[in-house]
């Protein structure tokens, strides 16, 4: 009996120690003169390697917040060990929508993702620090955010995806507290204009940004989407677009982000030498 229980407790000793490490990182943002809180969940190779790991940076939906991917979806550590990979889980406040506002300066998480939550992490974790080793991806508003962010800051990010993305936001000008970050749709239409993802691809030039986006077909954003598709397509613009049957859930989430992570390590394996991959 005392070998069975000695034999267990180095079990759980030995999980603990070989399992992903997460993390919450608290980091300070001069934009918006506040901490916010993020997950860092590491691989478990991360203590064993001096190498640099790649970064996918994961982002929430309107209402959640840094932990809400990763309770979730707990298997995103499993994630991370089996593919090599540090995933960050930042909190984008409950209704940012991932932009710098144009009438409210409280709200600056273009500024804080791209710029100095990319430089802290990059700072204090063994990462590859350029846009070959970087990643970002989100669902609903989070899905927005990340095609948002690498649109406008390719020199970050090498590849982006969106699951069930708030692409094109004029169409729900009374939702989301959208109105509260661009200001009311009839006073500022060029705020919503302008934002939208849907009217963005003219940043695009079909090379910087490897792009993947997927949406279920009874999603209230499934429209959009088949848009923003579209219209990739008439620009000859590089892209894997995904419908399959699904809601705008949890359901539907936890079944995309397993296709689109086998695309963010495709991406890195490509990207990448070789020997820095190697398992």
């Amino acid at each position: 009996m005392i070998r069975i229980i000695l034999n267990l407790a180095f079990l759980l000793f030995t999980c603990k120690l070989f399992a992903a490490d997460v993390d919450t990182l608290m980091i300070h943002s001069q934009a918006m003169n506040k901490k916010i809180p993020n997950i860092v969940i590491s691989p478990k190779q991360y203590q064993e390697n001096g190498k640099g790991f790649p970064v996918l940076y994961l982002l929430h939906g309107a209402g959640g917040n840094y932990k809400t991917w990763l309770n979730m979806v707990p298997q995103l550590k499993d994630y991370a060990d089996r593919n090599q990979l540090l995933i960050i889980c930042p909190d984008g406040g409950r209704q940012s929508w991932y932009f710098d506002s144009p009438v409210d300066r409280s709200y600056r998480y273009e500024s804080y993702v791209s710029n100095e939550l990319v430089s802290e992490i990059d700072r204090m974790y063994n990462t590859i620090p350029n846009k070959k080793g970087r990643a970002i991806a989100g669902l609903s508003m989070g899905g927005h955010g990340a095609f948002y962010l690498a649109f406008k800051h390719q020199d970050i990010w090498g590849a982006a995806g969106s699951m069930s993305g708030g692409v094109d936001l004029c169409p729900f000008p009374n939702n989301w507290k959208i109105s509260e970050r661009l200001g009311k749709y009839a006073e500022y239409p060029d705020n919503w204009e302008q934002n939208s993802v849907v009217n963005m691809l003219y940043l695009l030039d079909g090379k910087s940004l490897k792009l993947i986006f997927d949406c279920g077909v009874k999603d209230f954003f499934f429209d959009a989407n088949k848009r923003l598709h579209e219209k990739m397509l008439s620009r000859n613009i590089p892209h894997d677009y995904i419908e399959r049957p699904g809601e705008h859930n949890w359901i539907y989430w936890r079944n995309a982000v397993k296709y689109q992570l086998q695309f963010f390590v495709d991406f890195f394996n490509n990207e990448l030498p070789q020997k820095k991959r190697k398992k």
